[in-house]
């Protein structure tokens, strides 16, 4: 049957006007999960749109519906899809029957289960085009599957259902591509086991949509005018909302593994802030230059704390949840289903702005928008009555990209007349009429230059032509993906066990949500109603006893978020008194992960340190160059040193790296190192030296059976890592317990073990160097985190 089909659709495509000479190839279509619910909302009304707009391109076209359904039952359900499918409205009555008609004797379903039903879908194309003596261009598989399924579709795909060498393949993937950082690496290795990264197109859906996708080319064709003022000069905040009136009832259970953050933020938000603020690229079509560029702003960006977001649910979520998935009656959720996150960048063009991405269920309205508000500052002696409305200076002034809904009910770029009037390009967007009933943040229509689509289209129907045309730039490559969750992982595991503000839904949530910016986090506006208290909420793990000593020596443990706000106040409080008592602070800080967290704390929350009078030292330091990304002086300077004003002559890194050579004992730099501190410390003690504790009981670098450092040593020495690079420096042990004040950070489920055994032996310092800390005439303190202390 299908053979007539094509042959009868190239003849009709001759019908309209086409390219000169003839068919260009043949494509075939395969819809994975043709009878779901996003296929029939949107995925086959897409592939209709294409087979409109490419029906005299000279390709010719066949469409395969598949899923695990029967054959017959899985036919009806595909076809009664199809015969509601509808024509844009600008196209001619006769035609659309025509066009329709074709469609369906075009579109096929199978049942695809098995590697044999894949076998026998390939032989079924290959018949197909060797009768009709037509060339394969390519084939699109589009799975709108569970990512469950990704890998064994894949799997079949790659061994039995592969174009042949000339024809292209590409194979669309819809989110989640993931859950966290750990996932999607998972999923992403696997599925790069079977296809190329150029074959691969991950779907971000808000991607299509035309104000999304206009953010770049709009910066590019005004950067006239942006250039001056697209900066941290003039941008006083930017906003990117997605709000929804609907509620997550029917779909709890994948809200329940996924809430509102990894729903909508870590991908549709994120994307459009990455247009907002990366550096443009010479060329915005060039998809390898728009990721490079993406990447980069990744990289700008400040690591997120608990402290960054505001989290809610909305009251009838945990009810909904009890009933859909047969949860018991006192079933607790901390899912949230709204969320306010605050960014910041640490690039040049961007520091010091925040960006605001909020998005919500059951909110007072469904809108979605991207908001640039610029500094304003002009003050105007004329009344407001008197001024022209639309290009007063004193008006405030803003860009805004309306992805739909809301007021507007379109998409739409909106301009303030008192900035600039914008460049579009007129055969895909035209100025809309100025309504002054129509108010948008408080303004008149009137008061911004409107532009809407000339022809408004669905984002799967612009996503679906991009795929045909293999443009890549409107999708999620794997290294943007994992880029994404680097930045959104560590946020998602600090704030699962945090309770989310209940909220009613709505118009009755009034002031509830909203939020303010805080000591360089978010934090609600208003305190919680008594009647939205829900004392079980509380975690059982919140009231476990936790003895105030370890190892004899005054214990602090928290989650590892507070545990480190309370360090950076404690350690804020000893440079203080230090200072007052001295006139300086002499700190030594270690390497290593664990007190990046700490550095970035004191860099954005702790403004008033005494960093003028601080004198930072190394506690150690691996034997490679300072610019070496292995350095631990390199890791200070990026999540500290940069942030802060420490005088330069107050920074003292460890002399690694003298006369072109890497600790090298003829050098002398141990020697170099420890006149330096016995000129310029007191006594040779340190006021507060920062410590860890490796897997292995090593601290600095002293490491377990050390020749070197632990008793009677110099005061700085060479040591030997178990581990690249082996070649370290260090401060002894000796050393070390001269300081006024040892803090010692235990972080993660990964020390679990080594804090039990610490709790257990005594002073062992060849076996566990960390056990011969014990200042001479100074105070030792440990702050372990629960999951180190617990497990």
């Amino acid at each position: 049957k299908m053979l007539g089909r094509v042959l009868c659709t190239v003849l009709f495509v001759g019908a309209f006007p086409s390219p000169a000479g003839a068919s260009q190839g043949h494509i075939s279509v395969v819809l994975l999960g043709a009878t779901g619910d996003l296929a029939k909302k949107y995925l086959w009304q897409g592939l209709f749109q294409l087979y409109i707009d490419q029906v005299s391109s000279g390709h010719s076209f066949t469409f395969h519906g598949a899923a695990l359904a029967a054959l017959e039952p899985g036919q009806r359900l595909m076809f009664d899809v199809l015969k509601k499918l509808s024509c844009p409205p600008d196209e001619a009555p006769n035609r659309c029957a025509v066009l329709k008609d074709q469609f369906l004797k075009l579109s096929q379903y199978h049942q695809l289960k098995t590697a044999e039903n894949y076998s026998a879908l390939n032989r079924e194309i290959e018949t197909l085009l060797r009768q009709e003596g037509l060339k394969e261009a390519g084939r699109i598989f589009y799975f709108s599957v569970p990512p469950f399924a990704y890998t064994e579709i894949a799997r079949h795909i790659n061994s039995s259902c592969r174009p042949p060498p000339g024809a292209w393949l590409r194979v669309v993937l819809e989110k989640p591509f993931g859950h966290d950082l750990e996932s999607a690496q998972h999923l992403a290795a696997e599925l790069t086991g079977f296809f190329r990264e150029e074959e691969m197109y991950r779907v971000d859906h808000y991607l299509g949509k035309q104000a999304v996708a206009h953010i770049l080319p709009f910066r590019d064709q005004n950067r006239q005018f942006l250039d001056p003022i697209w900066n941290r000069h003039h941008v006083e905040r930017v906003e990117i909302v997605l709000k929804e009136t609907v509620d997550a009832k029917g779909r709890t259970s994948f809200y329940e593994q996924y809430g509102v953050i990894r729903d909508v933020l870590q991908n549709h938000l994120t994307e459009a802030l990455l247009f907002l603020i990366m550096e443009l690229p010479a060329n915005v079509s060039r998809a390898q230059e728009v990721l490079q560029h993406k990447l980069q702003a990744f990289q700008s960006l400040w690591a997120l704390e608990r402290s960054s977001a505001v989290l809610g649910q909305y009251q009838a979520y945990a009810r909904q949840v009890q009933e859909e998935l047969q949860e018991a009656q006192g079933y607790v959720s901390t899912t949230p289903t709204f969320a306010g996150v605050l960014i910041r960048s640490d690039s040049l063009r961007w520091e010091g702005v925040p960006f605001l991405l909020t998005s919500g269920k059951a909110l007072d309205e469904r809108v979605g928008y991207a908001r640039v508000l610029f500094r304003n500052r002009a003050y105007c002696t004329q009344s407001g009555a008197l001024r022209d409305a639309g290009h007063s200076q004193c008006k405030p002034k803003q860009i805004i990209f309306y992805f739909g809904h809301g007021a507007l009910n379109t998409p739409a770029v909106l301009v303030s007349r008192n900035l600039f009037q914008p460049v579009m390009p007129k055969d895909s967007w035209k100025e809309a009429e100025a309504r002054s009933d129509l108010h948008i943040f408080g303004q008149p229509l009137s008061d911004f230059y409107v532009y809407s689509p000339v022809k408004e289209r669905d984002a799967y129907s612009v996503l679906i032509s991009n795929i045909y045309h293999g443009r890549k730039d409107s999708f999620i490559t794997t290294e943007n993906l994992l880029a994404s969750w680097a930045f959104w992982t560590p946020l998602l595991h600090s704030t699962s066990r945090q309770p989310p503000r209940l909220y009613p839904g709505g118009v009755e949530n009034q002031q509830l949500l909203d939020f303010e910016m805080v000591s360089g986090g978010v934090a609600f506006t208003l305190a919680e109603p008594a009647e939205l208290l829900n004392p079980s909420r509380q975690m059982p793990s919140d009231f476990r006893a936790i003895q105030p000593k370890f190892r004899q020596s005054p214990l602090v443990s928290a989650w590892a978020e507070d545990l480190i706000s309370r360090l950076a106040s404690d350690m804020e409080e000893a440079a203080v008194r230090s200072v007052a008592r001295s006139g300086q602070f002499h700190l030594a800080l270690s390497g290593g992960s664990s007190p990046v967290l700490l550095f970035q704390r004191l860099a954005r929350h702790h403004y008033s340190f005494p960093w003028q009078h601080t004198h930072v030292w190394l506690v150690d330091e691996r034997c490679v160059p300072l610019s070496d990304s292995e350095s631990n002086f390199l890791s200070l300077h990026r999540h500290l040193l940069q942030s802060v004003r420490v005088p330069y002559f107050n920074i003292h890194p460890m002399p690694v790296h003298l006369n072109r050579r890497l600790c090298v004992e003829e050098d002398r730099g141990t020697e170099l190192y420890a006149e330096d501190i016995v000129a310029l410390v007191a006594n040779a003690s340190f006021d507060l030296v920062l410590l860890g504790v490796g897997t292995d009981g090593h601290t600095a670098s002293l490491f377990p059976r050390s020749e070197h450092g632990l008793e009677g040593a110099p005061p700085v020495v060479l040591t030997e890592s178990p581990v690249k690079p082996h070649q370290r420096m260090s401060l002894s042990l000796p050393l070390i317990n001269r300081a006024r004040q040892v803090f010692v950070l235990v972080l993660g489920k990964g020390k679990h073990d080594i804090t039990a055994l610490l709790s257990r032996v005594g002073h062992e310092p060849r076996k566990w160097p960390i056990s011969g800390v014990s200042p001479s005439s100074g105070q030792l303190v440990w702050y372990v985190d629960y999951e180190a202390l617990l497990g």
